[in-house]
């Protein structure tokens, strides 16, 4: 409770900034005054998009996000900004901005992501509003439908939900000798270093990034955001200035979860085996790119889950529209497709007669089985071993859903998953671990000393971990539930080094020391490489959970078996994931971030649907060891897996106390 955060830090001199943000989600921007705001006592400065010296557009794979939008140009979406002022105090900077009048051609926006595929809508992009298309093809899907002796089919429809992250973004920046130090919040200080270097125009090695304490993120701080800000307005006035929001302009300024379309059949034959999924998934990615193609990816490629399924025919678009952008948000687009598979097959279930635990047991992985995409599991999974950790109490039950998920682990696709790590003796006492991932809760840091200890030997409380961009430790961003087996091989390879010079040294004469440690995935394979054996990752998380209801139909009991691999901090392990499957329960009951023509109807936390602490139901973690090849003692991510299988284990209890199959998150409350 005593970590600073970036909204706490304090520099001489420093000053604040506010954004002025579009007031129409599509709109031309015509004029921007700014005279009035200029005027104002306190003011310093106020900033266009003409002010900006380097790049203007960001973004974390396509560049198509203005820091500033300029006169003349289109909004996109509510949360651009047209302006920025820094002034002596935040409260005469948000006064300014609301002097400044920006003068709009107001034109209607594109809502819907079935409308802006349409031949004739309004172009968002240049280039479209179709950001991406995936087809995953293996087998004859026609034939396999024929032959099969069941056959369900169904629309399935998720929502827009927030983050609801604690901390609302907020970013200091202060000139240095010869560049900027930044003091950021985000998932990804690298990635924070590399688009401020290129809005400033300044080399990377002038640009020094490091990271406080982050007060919640879940994907919801990935992109950049009020980063860039800060360090123009810093940069450009030579002083320290903070730039914060407030809740409502978060809400509007930061991604969502993608909401879903899925069109989705699946069949299986007279003794259950499957034998083919279809799909045809429609993303809302909203109005700018994100991540918004790889969740679409991940989505297609875990339509088969945790199952061996040897036909599939799939489709997954990314589309953009003048809504919220939508990106990365724990489970990265698997927990959608995860609700429409899971429901398909207890569909399946009821139509031939068959027990859903046996069902799902009977057709899970196997070594040597293939995932959607067609790479072949090898080893690690963990999947039959939950399912028999789970059978009893679901089978005892009275009113019960059961769910298994299967969650990557790493970026992958044919991108590097890299992560380096510098262990510096400083003292006798003091051994500091720099590396580039963001501590969020999830307990990066412990498991950096953890792994660091272990292989050494050396004494927990003489190590400390920082993020710091000048000490060349990049590790990318932090995602894809990648933090324990990045960290921990990366820590454990610098860790093997020290222990091999503490064999004949003591601390005291390795003083000054430096070890690199070093851990690169580069064999992961793109979806649509034309290879004769995909891998489209290096690893796999695999749950089953059960949800149990009382007689009324409420939801009583949460129990949740995971794969972990090995874990390696128990408590923290616990942690996470009973904080996924509360927010998993949210998005199977009641979460929403509703949109009506590009405006969102709600900016406060308490009008989400967000599930309080005290209405939390029992849940009861049951952690399973199927050691992975591939992580440090054989551990697994566990960050996203946590929810994937929630939302589609709590409709399945749904269905089987009313009888009624339910096609839609969040799901209707049982009457």
């Amino acid at each position: 409770g005593e970590a600073p955060y970036v909204a706490d830090l304090k520099f001489s001199g420093m000053v604040h900034g506010a954004l002025k943000f579009s007031e129409h989600p599509r709109a031309k921007v015509l004029k921007i005054d700014t005279a009035d705001a200029e005027k104002l006592e306190g003011v310093l400065r106020v900033f266009t998009a003409d002010d900006i010296p380097g790049e203007r557009y960001t973004g974390l794979i396509v560049p198509d996000w203005p820091l500033m939008v300029k006169r003349g140009e289109t909004t996109r979406y509510i949360g651009d900004v047209i302006a920025g002022v820094v002034a002596e105090t935040e409260k005469t900077a948000r006064e300014a901005v609301s002097l400044i009048k920006v003068e709009y051609e107001v034109l209607s926006p594109v809502t819907d992501p079935f409308e802006a595929l349409s031949a004739n809508c309004a172009q968002i992009h240049e280039n479209g509003n179709l950001l991406s298309n995936l087809e995953i093809k293996r087998g004859d899907s026609k034939q396999a439908e024929l032959e099969s002796s069941y056959v369900t089919k169904g629309t399935y429809k998720t929502q827009r939900i927030e983050h609801a992250f604690l901390e609302i973004e907020c970013c200091l920046a202060k000139p240095s000798a010869d560049g900027i130090e930044v003091f950021s919040q985000s998932q990804g200080v690298y990635e924070d270093r590399n688009s401020i270097s290129k809005i400033l125009g300044l080399p990377l090695e002038k640009v020094v990034v490091i990271l406080m304490p982050n007060g919640g993120g879940f994907g919801g701080k990935e992109d950049i955001s009020v980063q860039g800000h800060s360090a123009l307005f810093a940069h450009l006035l030579q002083v320290p200035v903070r730039v914060a929001l407030t809740r409502p302009e978060s809400l509007c300024m930061h991604p969502k979860r993608h909401p879903m379309n899925m069109e989705i059949s699946l069949g299986c034959d007279k003794n259950g085996k499957l034998t083919f999924v279809n799909a045809d998934i429609i993303g809302d990615t909203g109005a700018y790119a994100s991540v918004g193609m790889k969740v679409l990816e991940r989505a297609a490629g875990h339509a088969t889950s945790a199952y061996s399924i040897p036909v599939v025919n799939l489709r997954s678009r990314a589309v953009y529209t003048n809504n919220v952008p939508c990106g990365a948000m724990r489970g990265f687009g698997v927990n959608q497709i995860n609700f429409a598979i899971e429901s398909c097959i207890d569909e399946l279930c009821l139509q031939g007669g068959f027990d859903r635990w046996q069902f799902r047991f009977d057709n899970a992985l196997q070594p040597g089985d293939r995932t959607s995409t067609g790479q072949k599991i090898t080893s690690g999974i963990g999947i039959q071993e939950t399912l028999l950790a789970v059978k009893d109490v679901f089978q005892s039950a009275k009113f019960a859903g059961i769910a298994c998920g299967m969650k990557n682990t790493g970026i992958g696709n044919g991108v590097p998953d890299e992560s380096k790590v510098r262990v510096v003796i400083e003292s006798p006492t003091e051994i500091t671990i720099h590396h580039g991932w963001t501590e969020m809760g999830q307990g990066v840091f412990t498991m950096a000393v953890q792994f660091l200890c272990e292989v050494t030997g050396v004494n927990p409380d003489f190590v400390k971990v920082k993020v710091d961009t000048s000490k060349d430790a990049p590790s990318g961003m932090t995602t894809a539930s990648r933090g324990t087996s990045l960290i921990g091989n990366s820590v454990l390879d610098a860790g093997k080094k020290l222990k091999a010079d503490l064999d004949a040294h003591s601390l005291e004469e390795l003083v000054g020391s430096e070890y690199i440690g070093e851990w690169i995935c580069d064999w992961t394979t793109a979806i649509e490489a034309d290879v004769p054996e995909p891998k489209t990752h290096y690893s796999y998380s695999y749950a089953t959970q059960v949800v149990t209801l009382d007689d009324s139909g409420k939801v009583e009991n949460i129990y949740a078996a995971h794969d972990a691999g090995k874990i390696i901090n128990p408590t923290l392990f616990e942690g996470q994931l009973e904080g996924s499957v509360h927010m998993g329960l949210g998005y199977a009951l009641s979460e929403k971030f509703e949109m009506e023509g590009g405006f969102p109807l709600h900016t406060k936390y308490g009008k989400l649907g967000m599930i309080r602490a005290a209405a939390t139901p029992n849940i009861k973690i049951i952690g399973i060891e199927v050691p992975d090849e591939n992580g440090p003692f054989g551990a697994k991510g566990v960050g996203e897996i946590g929810l994937v299988p929630t939302a589609s284990a709590v409709a399945n209890a749904f269905c089987q106390f009313s009888g009624e199959r339910q096609y839609v998150l969040p799901l209707k409350k049982i009457k």
